[in-house]
């Protein structure tokens, strides 16, 4: 509140100093409600801190709680007959492809006109080519049309079997219609283009027909045909992309360690890392008396205890119970550390072991499994740490509150003062008054008396 100028003019006091002050002092009431409002928005962010790295370590206990995690493979293809891609499905193995002739698609050149521009055709016809594999549907030719709307009639009417384009060869223009599949079974064998010409329609050469062909190569010397170029099933779960005629390549599958190595190093990391966000917000620093946002928090301290039962835990499982016999132990300051030699030993010789005790048999059945549980527990809707977050939100709220009602009421104590004063400013402004009249009465009469 303001000071008001004017108190203190009457009877010569500082009653605006002396208001000032009372004001800070009233004002002092606030500072604890501040102080708590501060110290349970401090505590909501530093959940936010815990929580985020509560979901990164899920993330990778989840990862580890997948079967496939651990059937990773990996495709090397040395040589340039072919590419190579894997899926899950596939064995480790080696296997030599040797491409003998790649997969084309088949094309047909119709004979030559003079034009591509001028009507070529009387009444409306139907186009028809003969494919390998059985008759294309007709191609209705509308009355009047040119080379250029064949070729978009073809183009629309095909059922994306066809692709028709004009050439223009130096003597005239021909209409080139390609199959947009590879293989001898999609192959133009003919059309009737030339029957459909309007009478004086000269045209000139010969249609000019490629055959498709399929693609030949074998694996491992057993000999494979394919239509098309990309190759699937021919080994189990390798898509092959045959790229170069009288080329041999060598594809070597392989399981794929260093993924595997990589989900397990991730899982030890964000543990780690969660740790360290734990410590970090619990601390507390007795020389300058600073705190971390949830030293001494119940719910916190839940959280690690939770954790390390989990990380503690012994699995059932096909050959390993406990972490420490994958290479992965807990370490006196809290944190997992790895013994690098006894995990990749594992990994190249026990993968399945070694799945058997992240992922288990059922979702809830491996250490990963469990451990994503029991985070689930903690940061899943309705967990401890949402709780704790309400509840600190519904605290913010309600100091908020507090804070704005008892600075109602000191502005009006504060105002109460202000009336107090400025009467008494009066009052004593008055009393002064008349003190110097009865001075000056008193001084009157004692000159009287003299006199």
């Amino acid at each position: 509140m303001a000071s008001i100028s004017s108190l203190g003019i009457g009877s010569g006091l500082d009653l605006n100093g002396l208001l000032d002050q009372l004001q800070e002092a009233e004002r002092g009431k606030l500072e604890p409600i501040a102080q708590q409002i501060q110290s349970a928005e401090t505590q909501i962010s530093a959940y936010g801190q815990l929580q985020s790295a509560l979901t990164q370590f899920q993330s990778s206990a989840e990862a580890l709680n997948d079967t496939s995690s651990f059937e990773s493979l990996t495709t090397n293809v040395e040589g340039g007959a072919v590419g190579a891609v894997s899926s899950n499905e596939a064995q480790p193995g080696q296997y030599e492809v040797q491409v003998d002739r790649l997969a084309t698609a088949s094309s047909l050149v119709t004979e030559r006109l003079e034009t591509a521009v001028e009507s070529i055709v009387t009444g409306e016809q139907s186009l028809n080519f003969t494919i390998a594999d059985g008759a294309l549907s007709t191609i209705t030719i509308a009355d009047g049309s040119s080379m250029e709307n064949i070729r978009d009639a073809i183009n629309e009417q095909s059922e994306g079997r066809l692709n028709a384009s004009i050439i223009n060869d130096g003597e005239g223009y021909r209409l080139a219609v390609n199959a947009t599949d590879t293989g001898a079974d999609a192959s133009i064998e003919s059309t009737n283009f030339s029957s459909i010409l309007a009478a004086g329609v000269q045209t000139t050469d010969v249609q000019v027909i490629q055959a498709g062909q399929d693609a030949a190569f074998n694996v491992n010397g057993i000999d494979i045909v394919s239509p098309t170029n990309q190759v699937e099933g021919a080994i189990q779960g390798v898509t092959l992309n045959l790229t170069e005629a009288g080329a041999t390549s060598t594809v070597s599958v392989e399981q794929d360690d260093e993924a595997m190595r990589e989900k397990v190093t991730a899982f030890v990391d964000d543990f780690n890392t969660l740790k360290d966000t734990i410590t970090s917000l619990t601390a507390y620093d007795p020389e300058t008396g600073q705190a971390g946002g949830l030293n001494a928090d119940a719910t916190t301290r839940a959280v690690e205890r939770e954790l390390r039962q989990t990380i503690s835990a012994v699995v059932g499982g096909d050959g390993f119970s406990v972490l420490s016999d994958v290479g992965i132990s807990l370490q006196v300051d809290g944190k997992l550390s790895i013994d690098e030699n006894k995990l990749d030993s594992i990994i190249a010789s026990q993968p399945d072991q070694l799945a058997s005790f992240f992922a288990g048999n059922s979702e809830g059945g491996g250490m990963a499994g469990q451990i994503t549980s029991a985070l689930d527990n903690l940061v899943g809707s309705g967990g401890r740490l949402e709780s704790a977050v309400s509840s600190s939100e519904s605290r913010v709220e309600s100091l908020g509150e507090r804070f704005v009602t008892t600075e109602s009421r000191i502005e009006q104590t504060v105002e109460r003062y202000r009336k107090q004063f400025s009467a008494m400013d009066g009052m004593v402004a008055q009393m002064n008054q008349t003190s110097a009249y009865l001075t000056q009465q008193f001084a009157v009469l004692g000159q009287q008396s003299q006199s």
